[in-house]
């Protein structure tokens, strides 16, 4: 499998597409400075608490108060809290290594009996807000490396249950013990296995290092605050999935390049060569068939092979998908191999779906009935094998007797489709526009806006691809003619992002020199 991952970088938000073979797999997008990432670890204020639902709202600095349930306070919450409490201003602070543990509370206790009104707490997003929700957080704290997990308050040493050889159990079980400080606990990761001694120990004193300081932090500032930033969703992808299959890292910013190449050199030298810098006049995801995936995928009907298709339907409490075999029964004879064969490329389809627009909670899958026990079961059995490779938690149910079949997923970021769709920018929402007819003589009307008044030489047309090809149709195109006419250069950028009649005028730079 060939994988790359194409990173779009604008001034308010980060767009990270994953392909595998050159297909749309995950779509990821952070918006710059709005902070707020799971694993993030804030201190926050307990704001008000919720006997009923044993839960308490905490302030951390979000629009909206945070919500942590007792049941993720976890099992040391009271060693850490006491490593909060020692870090406050004028007193003496105490270190993990050298303390204590605390007994671990009760499973079934009360959050009363250990946060009160306001507080001070010690945090980790583990959920971002999502809609109405404010995020979820845990004070079950861990930190997470590319060969390992940290655990703090903890002494157990855990492998991944993806290494089945007994002999890297043992190797990797000796590494860890030999590095790790009293009081710490670790979860080896499935990367730790084909990583040298040496890397898998400093990932173990670097994250020992960072929650030294995340401590440290709060003892100089005042909750709310920020005191542990996970790092940018790209590394964090770069983190996770890095390894061989990886062909190519391209990015269009000059600055996330040199942050990726630079982590890269540090966990994997020898894919730092795959890291390359995109210089193109057309929009990255343009030039890489990015765009045209994204707005036929994020669609209500998704097309299938050979006229099949799916409709995804999603409401308040569920996502509801339903497969179609479209025309193809008029040409098939036997009924169940045709809804088998439309089913399993469907399941395969549906896969893809759920991880590309990251749909969480409750799925619903209308399958064609399949009369057959054995079908059915098969079909099942492949459907967890193709999500098999989704990294979220998630739950496959057999199908029913009515030939549903229920899947829950979770889902800790906000759903990426709902960034999609948005009030047409071209018609404002009133369902109607300029008429096309008379966009040449519009744009013809602001180069010589630019070229006379404005006294501008270059200016860089960025347009729909069908714009673009008729100003440029022909030898003595439109193009051509402004030009000689107002002796201005103009550069024509076709962008699939821009509406039917939608037009920006740029400099060199990228800047507006006419504002919308």
């Amino acid at each position: 499998m060939n994988r790359e991952l194409v990173i779009n970088v604008t001034p308010s938000e980060i767009t990270i597409a994953l392909c595998e073979d050159k297909v749309l797999v995950e779509l990821n997008k952070e918006q710059c400075q709005t902070g707020f990432a799971v694993g993030d670890i804030y201190l926050g204020k307990v704001r008000k608490i919720m006997p009923g639902l044993n839960a308490a709202f905490v302030n951390i600095g979000h629009d909206k108060d945070a919500f942590i349930h007792y049941l993720d306070l976890g099992t040391q919450f009271s060693s850490l809290q006491r490593i909060v409490d020692s870090n406050q201003p004028g007193k003496k602070a105490m270190r993990v290594e050298t303390m204590k543990l605390e007994p671990n509370i009760d499973k079934q206790g009360k959050l009363s009996s250990y946060l009160q009104v306001g507080q001070t707490i010690m945090v980790q997003i583990a959920k971002e807000a999502i809609s109405t929700k404010g995020p979820r957080l845990t004070s079950d704290i861990s930190l997470a490396g590319r060969n390992v997990v940290l655990v703090p308050f903890s002494t157990k040493i855990s492998i991944s249950q993806k290494i089945r050889s007994n002999e890297t159990k043992k190797r990797l079980r000796r590494i860890a013990a030999a590095v790790l400080p009293k009081n710490f606990g670790v979860i080896i990761r499935t990367a730790a296995a084909e990583a040298q001694d040496h890397d898998i120990e400093q990932d173990i004193l670097s994250l020992v290092n960072r929650w030294n300081t995340a401590v440290g932090n709060i003892r100089k500032n005042q909750a709310p605050a920020l005191l542990m930033s996970e790092m940018s969703r790209a590394n964090t992808i770069i983190r996770d999935t890095l390894n061989s299959t990886f062909s190519q890292i391209t990015v269009d910013n000059e600055v996330m390049y040199n942050e990726i190449k630079n982590y890269i050199k540090v966990i994997d030298p020898q894919l730092e060569k795959i890291v390359k810098m995109y210089r193109g006049a057309v929009p990255i995801f343009d030039n890489f068939d990015i765009s045209k995936q994204i707005k036929s995928l994020f669609a209500k009907y998704v097309s299938l092979k050979r006229g099949a298709y799916l409709i995804i339907e999603h409401t308040e409490a569920m996502n509801v998908i339903d497969v179609n075999s479209g025309n193809r029964t008029k040409a098939e004879v036997n009924q169940e191999e045709t809804a088998m064969e439309v089913n399993l490329a469907a399941a395969k389809e549906i896969a893809r779906q759920l991880r590309l627009r990251d749909l969480g909670g409750i799925v619903i899958i209308d399958f064609i009935d399949l009369h057959k026990a054995q079908n059915r079961q098969y079909l099942y059995e492949e459907m967890r094998k193709l999500m098999a490779t989704d990294k979220a938690k998630h739950t496959i149910l057999p199908l029913t007797k009515f030939g549903l079949m229920q899947i829950t997923r979770q889902r800790v970021r906000p759903i990426a489709v709902g960034d999609v769709t948005d009030v047409c920018p071209t018609c404002n929402g009133t369902g109607r526009v300029e008429p096309t007819v008379l966009l040449d003589r519009k744009i013809e009307n602001q180069v010589q806006f630019l070229a006379h008044d404005r006294r501008v030489r270059y200016v860089r047309l960025r347009v729909s691809p069908y714009v673009a090809s008729y100003l440029k149709q022909g030898f003595w195109s439109l193009r051509m003619k402004w030009m000689t006419k107002y002796g201005i250069y103009i550069d024509i950028v076709a962008d699939q992002s821009q509406g039917m009649i939608e037009v920006k005028y740029l400099d060199r730079q990228g800047l507006a020199l006419i504002e919308d």
